[in-house]
């Protein structure tokens, strides 16, 4: 199996990752605040700036901005892996500018299909809501999974990419004032864990979904109980290891399903709808 290992080095090229974050939205425009947001960013740049990426962040873009920013992105030089992380409130199949202009994911995968990106590893993040309904358990079944705006972002993911969504189609995201949304500070925590950084991507999301799910549960009159499932897209075709330590082994070898799920201890947090 082919593989890919992000190792920092001191030549010109180096793994970038691009955060984009809307806390904010312009006057008049129907969308609450997003205080968490400013956590999310300032610990997704603490922990992916010491693993070698270069990060660059934006926030309180308008759609058209984001959809300018991520096509000059794409055209980019980068060394192994290119990741993005997308932070807004959300529908299906898009997330929202400041202007409250929805931006279409299609669209944004489809500019990373080009000969730039060709045999890199395209990483997305995808922290919004994709609908509107509240998740009771961790066994999501959501008939707007065969939609066809789900369809289109599939179709429009180039080879080599992958797409980890906060949760299931047609489904809410959470997301705590003070301490940021629970997908992307899990995230951050598994980075920051001993071993789970040298994990191969597709193993290191599959530990994220199961802590998401199992260990948070969401508090609160209306929310509480409320659980949140991560959806993981892919089209890779190697294996690949955008966040492992170079000269250390990463773990890749003798593991199987099973050993993928282990005990966390279930914490409950007050989060609201992001």
């Amino acid at each position: 199996m082919l593989q890919w290992r992000g190792q920092m080095d001191h030549s010109r090229e180096c793994n970038r990752a691009v955060l984009v974050s809307v806390a904010q939205f312009d006057y008049g425009v129907d969308l609450n605040r997003r205080p968490g947001a400013k956590k999310d960013v300032k610990e997704l740049h603490r922990t992916l700036s010491r693993l070698g990426f270069k990060v660059d962040i934006h926030n309180d873009l308008s759609a058209d901005e984001i959809y300018e920013l991520f096509h000059k992105e794409s055209r980019r030089p980068v060394k192994d892996c290119f990741l993005a992380v997308l932070s807004s409130h959300g529908e299906e199949g898009c997330v929202f500018g400041a202007d409250g202009k929805p931006v279409r994911l299609s669209r944004i995968f489809s500019y990373f299909d080009n000969e730039s990106m060709e045999k890199k590893a395209k990483v997305f993040l995808v922290q919004a809501c994709r609908g509107h309904a509240l998740d009771p358990t961790v066994e999501v079944d959501s008939a707007d999974d065969s939609t066809e705006s789900s369809f289109l972002q599939y179709l429009s993911l180039p080879v080599d990419a992958t797409v980890m969504y906060a949760t299931a189609p047609g489904y809410a995201a959470f997301m705590h004032p003070h301490n940021g949304s629970v997908f992307l500070q899990t995230f951050c925590t598994l980075l920051q864990e001993e071993g789970f950084r040298n994990l191969e991507l597709t193993r290191l999301m599959t530990r994220l979904s199961h802590r998401v799910a199992y260990t948070f549960q969401a508090k609160g009159r209306v929310l509480g109980g409320k659980k949140e499932m991560p959806c993981l897209v892919t089209r890779l075709t190697r294996e690949v290891f955008p966040f492992a330590e170079p000269k250390k082994d990463r773990g890749s070898a003798g593991l199987s399903a099973t050993s993928l799920v282990h005990n966390d201890n279930t914490r409950t947090r007050t989060h609201s709808i992001s």
